[in-house]
C-alpha cells in the first residue's frame, strides 16, 4: 500500500487565529507538527495542505512539502480530499491535525495496522480515542466524545457527555476523540462528494458524516494524550511539555 500523510492547515482558527504560526520553542506549531509526522518514517510522502501563503511559505522555506487549496472548505477532510483527488496511486491517507505538534509514531502505526489487517476491506476509516476521567473535560463541548460497539466501531460522536451517566452505579467509561484519521482514499473522496446532513451540521463534527452515510469507522484506543493547541492556554501548556 502507498500511505501518505496530509496535514490540513487553515490560518484563520476561530478560537485562536494564527495559532499554527505561533512560536513553540523556536519553531512554529505547524512546522513542529510537520517535522514530527515526517520523523515517524511511516509515510511515503507528507504534505501540508493550506489556504494560507504564510503557512505554505513556512513549510516550503524549511524544506518541506506543501500544497495550496484551490477551493474554500468547511473542514480538514474536504481540504485534503481536494488534494488527493488526482493522486490515483495512493491507497491510505492519514490526516494529522496541524495543531498536534506531539504527533508520535506509536499511535499512527496503530491506525495504519488497522488497514494492513483488514483483508476484507470493510473498514472505511480509522481514528484515535483516549480514555478521559475528568468530568470538566468530559462535559466540555470543545472535547469531542465517542462511543463504540463491542468491536470498537464508532456508534456516535458528540460534544455532549456520551453516554449520559443515568445510573451512577455503572462504571461508565468516556473516550475523547482525537482528530487524527486514516482513510481509504475512496472513502475520503466519498466524504468530499457527499453533502453535509443534519447531525454533522448540528454538532460541527466532520466524522459524523461518515456515520450518517453508513461508513464503518474503527476506533483505536491510545494512551498518548499530547496537547492539541486550540487556545493560548494550550500553547503555554505545550511549551512547558516541550521543555
Amino acid at each position: 500500500m502507498k500511505i501518505i500523510s496530509m496535514i490540513p492547515a487553515r490560518y484563520s482558527a476561530s478560537r485562536f487565529p494564527g495559532k499554527l504560526m505561533q512560536d513553540l520553542e523556536g519553531k512554529t506549531v505547524i512546522l513542529r507538527t510537520y517535522e514530527a509526522t515526517v520523523a515517524t518514517n511511516l509515510f511515503d510522502e507528507v504534505f501540508v495542505v493550506t489556504d494560507s501563503d504564510i503557512i505554505f511559505n513556512e513549510i516550503v522555506n524549511n524544506g518541506g512539502n506543501a500544497m495550496m487549496s484551490i477551493k474554500e472548505h468547511e473542514c480538514g477532510s474536504d481540504r485534503i480530499a481536494e488534494a488527493v483527488e488526482y493522486m490515483t496511486d495512493v491507497d491510505i491517507v492519514v490526516n494529522v491535525q496541524g495543531d498536534e505538534p506531539f504527533t508520535e509514531l506509536t499511535s499512527l502505526q496503530k491506525l495504519i495496522d488497522v488497514f494492513k489487517n483488514d483483508a476484507s476491506k470493510e473498514i472505511d476509516l480509522a481514528s484515535l480515542m483516549v480514555n478521559i476521567t475528568d468530568w470538566e473535560e468530559i462535559s466540555n463541548p470543545n472535547t469531542v466524545k465517542v462511543i463504540t460497539d463491542k468491536n470498537n466501531f464508532a456508534l456516535y460522536f458528540s460534544r455532549s457527555p456520551i453516554p449520559f451517566p443515568r445510573d451512577e452505579t455503572v462504571n461508565t467509561k468516556y473516550f475523547k476523540h482525537k482528530g487524527v484519521y486514516a482513510f481509504r482514499r475512496e472513502a475520503l473522496l466519498d466524504f468530499y462528494r457527499l453533502p453535509m446532513l443534519e447531525l454533522e451540521a448540528s454538532e460541527k463534527i466532520e466524522c459524523i458524516r461518515y456515520l450518517e452515510y453508513s461508513k464503518k469507522i474503527k476506533m483505536v484506543e491510545t494512551d498518548v494524550q499530547g496537547v492539541e493547541i486550540d487556545t493560548p492556554e494550550d500553547l503555554e501548556r505545550a511549551k512547558k511539555l516541550w521543555k
